[in-house]
């Protein structure tokens, strides 16, 4: 039975590179080929010839990127969704495509003049017509997704790309037959590739490498169980393979030279419509109002920093500049949000800058009681130091002992609210959840000295020296001839374990038996958890490398779901926790003791707040431990080494020369001080530790 696929393509009469409008234009201008483009247009032409029908669109002079076609609109049965080219360059091709889809009997839909959506490009369906998987963030613009959504009546998925080499969604995802998915996770943000990883399971994500990726490996043409692409890696058509697929390579050198591949020289114009399917998008817009010195002071540019790199995007509204220098300005912004999670990320983050979201005018604070001492209901509001006002039973009121990290508890009359830390939560009390009506009261020159910069952490370098590759070794030795008769090791952890990336490194000691006990402060335990849950530490996207916008909020958030849960063995019980080191704890059964300070959030409910009990529980840990691995941690490891009788061997791992000098000072000849990044320290312990051979690693399996 012959296929009733079909796809639209232009032939490259009309194509050169003219212009610059990305990336892997800059340097080719007017160095195309017009022989060898033409060459391998037609064996792409002829290959989806032999597998669906071809139908052609005339070329038109001017428009040399009318080759293509993926970007001319969104077809989903009889409906095409027409493009809007951001770029002047290419705005000229609309009335050439629209001429071509009407003359074919679709129903053409426009978008607004001034809102950019480029077609299949940066929308594309899955294989099975289940959803729509839309991106946004250089050429199409989010407030298009409705639309799509309206339009088409399917369910809009909003991905924000992050690369600009990979400027349309089909340069770095290509949904294949049966659910499968060919992308480039680096090229999404966070909560982007959070979102791909709920909805296609795991054993289906086919994640390419950067080199596969820049070679335009997932801008491919997917028919049934063959893939057509530019060009393959042998492990990713390996890979392929596995999944049932077939990859057809067919070189198109001379359109990457303009930024595109097999995907974009070809627009499907059969796609399947699920009559069961109906329009939902979770794309949500807000209005907010922003007053004071808003251009001398930087602040109207900084709020809208903050909705773009939180992934949102905006629409100025309306714009009253202040005529003297001495006045006052006032915008009003139409934010929007791929998701309700991510608009309460934006408008948290604005709300500190003074922002107001104009519905809470007559809107008062969502109010959610505690129903468990000491923790805070779903999506509370975090504070911040500044004064912050909440809207209650329709007036506005200050709220009391104002701090940062904390929850806004209003009394039961609604006459009172104040800040209060999670674990002084009461019954009784009434919680401030999401962002409708609070305001923060701030004055224009508190504004104007704002500092925009985020939380940052671990920026020192890493020693290279062969000396500490030798330490590693002797360390390495020590530890498995230890555990190979039976004897203790003890573990002291600070936080910047997590941070470095030291984790699942230290997640791996335990899991292989190297660790018997475990000593650390409330930080090591929050942070590792927060990495297990949210992918960060600290607010750092541990993949990336980068604050995440609003994730100095993410380690309370950890807090409270842990508080709830009752303790960390019951998270893991309850499959909260799913990894990490303290997952491997408790799983392996292996002792911890979390110490805690003054400094401590929340704080968990493991952690010993009675420091004269977190002492005496640290010494008993101790007992019968033959070597000491003390991780970047002066508060711990100081505690530690007081408490330890010499014979003990301990090894001292710190950035921070201070640190293992003064674990040194102590005068036991079993102290070994390592000056180094404690991630690499682990990371070459875990790799040396493999080189070695063991009974207990016979006698186990592994």
């Amino acid at each position: 039975m012959a296929s009733q696929i079909r796809f639209l393509m232009c032939s490259p009469d009309r194509y050169d590179v003219d212009y610059v409008i990305n990336p892997w234009m800059e340097g080719n201008i007017h160095k195309s080929s017009p022989e060898r483009a033409k060459e391998q247009w037609q064996k792409l032409h002829h290959i989806l010839k032999e597998k669906a029908i071809v139908d052609l669109v005339e070329p038109q002079g001017g428009w040399p990127d009318m080759v293509f076609t993926a970007n001319a609109g969104l077809v989903l049965g009889d409906n095409v969704v027409l493009s809007r080219f951001f770029h002047k360059e290419r705005q000229g091709e609309e009335p050439h495509f629209k001429r071509w889809f009407e003359s074919q009997g679709y129903t053409v839909h426009e978008l607004p003049k001034d809102l950019p959506f480029e077609g299949a490009g940066d929308a594309l369906l899955d294989r099975e017509g289940c959803c729509l998987w839309a991106g946004y963030g250089f050429r199409s613009e989010l407030d298009s997704h409705p639309y799509l959504a309206k339009w088409l009546d399917i369910e809009v998925l909003s991905l924000r790309l992050m690369d600009d080499r990979f400027y349309h969604l089909d340069t770095c995802f290509c949904p294949l037959t049966d659910g499968y998915l060919l992308y480039y996770p680096p090229a999404f943000d966070a909560y982007s590739n959070r979102l791909i990883e709920m909805r296609i399971p795991a054993e289906k994500r086919i994640a390419v490498e950067e080199a596969d990726a820049v070679k335009f490996a997932c801008n491919a043409v997917n028919i049934d169980k063959v893939v057509v692409l530019n060009q393959a890696s042998d492990g990713l058509k390996q890979r392929l393979a596995e999944a049932g697929f077939t990859a057809i390579e067919t070189p198109l050198t001379e359109f990457l030279k303009a930024g595109g591949a097999a995907k974009c020289l070809t627009l499907r114009v059969t796609e399947p419509v699920r009559t069961e399917v109906c329009a939902i998008v979770s794309v949500e817009s807000r209005i907010i109002r922003l007053e004071g010195h808003l251009l001398d002071s930087g602040l109207i540019n900084r709020a809208l920093d903050k909705i773009v790199e939180a992934g949102g995007s905006f629409q100025v509204l309306k714009f009253d500049l202040g005529e003297q220098r001495q006045s006052t300005s006032s915008a009003e912004i139409k934010v929007t949000a791929p998701s309700h999670e991510v608009m309460e990320a934006i408008l948290s983050q604005l709300i500190d800058l003074g922002a107001l979201d104009l519905p809470q005018e007559e809107r008062d604070a969502k109010l959610e009681p505690v129903t468990s001492a000491g923790v805070a209901p779903d999506d509370f509001y975090v504070t911040t130091i500044y004064p912050t006002e909440v809207r209650v039973n329709g007036e506005w009121m200050r709220v009391q002992n104002q701090r940062m990290d904390g929850a806004i508890a209003v009394s039961a009359d609604g006459k009172v609210a104040q800040c209060k830390l999670l674990r002084d939560l009461e019954i009784s009390d009434r919680v401030v959840v999401d962002i409708l009506g609070i305001r923060t009261v701030r004055k224009p020159e508190s504004r104007e000295q704002r500092n925009a910069q985020e939380f940052s952490f671990m920026s020192a370098g890493v020693s290279s020296e062969r000396r500490v590759e030798l330490i590693v070794e002797q360390v390495a030795w020590e530890l498995r001839q230890i555990r190979d008769r039976g004897g203790k090791v003890v573990v002291t952890a600070g936080p910047v374990v997590i941070h470095t990336g030291g984790g699942e490194h230290l997640s791996q000691l335990i899991r292989e038996g190297y660790v018997q006990a475990l000593l650390g402060g409330n930080a090591i335990a929050v942070h590792d958890m927060e990495q297990a849950l949210m992918g960060t530490s600290l607010g750092v996207d541990m993949q990336r490398g980068v604050a995440v916008r609003g994730g100095h909020r993410h380690h309370l958030k950890v807090i409270n779901a842990i508080r709830r849960c009752g303790s960390i063995a019951q998270a893991v019980e309850k499959g909260v926790i799913k990894s990490g080191v303290m997952y491997e704890c408790v799983k392996h059964q292996v002792p911890f003791c979390l110490a805690g300070s003054i400094r401590d959030d929340g704080p968990l409910p493991d952690t010993q707040m009675d420091l004269i009990k977190a002492q005496e529980e640290y010494a008993r840990l101790l007992e019968g431990a033959e070597m000491i691995l003390m991780l970047s941690s002066m508060l711990h490891s100081i505690g530690v080494g007081n408490m330890t009788p010499a014979g003990v061997k301990m090894v001292c791992v710190d950035i921070n020369p201070a640190v293992v000098t003064k674990l040194s000072d102590r005068g036991s000849i079993e102290s070994l001080g390592v000056v180094t990044d404690v991630g690499l320290f682990l990371s070459l312990l875990i790799q040396q530790l493999d080189k070695l051979t063991s009974p207990y690693r016979a006698l186990i399996g592994t």
